[in-house]
């Protein structure tokens, strides 16, 4: 089997993130929410870290000042999503306030998969080959088993403060995992 290009690998945690909002949102039990209120937490914090670190550099470094306007555009765009990401992996699914707060953030994140899809990708892509391509999916892949899993909107988001803050939050993330509920017949997705 090829390996997959980056515009293939992020659409497919794209599609991933797009799955878990679907059965958060199809969820009838409290505990089923809460469950893929976790999943989708775990996935997302997941995959807006692991651009930052591995595709938002490349980027820069293949398109030059429109690359680090693109990727200032982005990161803004990350910024608020994991700001709502952040109250919204805490509460509990059952507040008056978490149907409103979720559907911000998926709203705010399909503007912003919009922009990527539209714009960055296209650009990112034409500047590489396609061996280049696959080798970044595969560091973007590795990275997201490196990252933390929750959203910490507060920590540096520019490159080496961003890589230093990942590192110290992700074993403690990875860790209060253990204690959290996810849904049993997916395991992680």
């Amino acid at each position: 089997m090829p390996s997959k290009t980056l515009s293939e690998a992020i659409g497919e945690d794209h599609a991933r993130l797009d799955y878990c909002y679907d059965q958060l949102k199809a969820a009838t039990s409290l505990q089923s929410r809460i469950e893929w209120r976790n999943q989708l937490a775990w996935n997302l914090a997941r995959h807006a870290i692991s651009e930052e670190l591995t595709w938002y550099p490349a980027m820069e470094r293949l398109l030059g000042p429109e690359g680090a306007d693109m990727i200032n555009l982005d990161r803004t765009q990350h910024q608020a999503v994991k700001e709502d990401l952040y109250r919204l992996q805490s509460m509990s699914p059952d507040a008056p306030e978490f149907d409103p707060l979720l559907e911000k953030l998926i709203t705010d994140l399909h503007a912003h998969i919009e922009h990527e899809k539209s714009e960055d990708m296209p650009k990112t892509e034409e500047a590489l080959s396609r061996d280049e391509s696959q080798a970044l999916a595969r560091s973007f892949e590795r990275t997201k088993m490196l990252t933390p899993t929750r959203s910490h909107p507060s920590a540096p988001n520019q490159p080496y403060l961003e890589n230093f803050a990942a590192l110290l939050a992700a074993p403690i993330d990875k860790l209060a995992d253990l204690l959290r509920a996810f849904p049993e017949e997916h395991g992680k997705l």
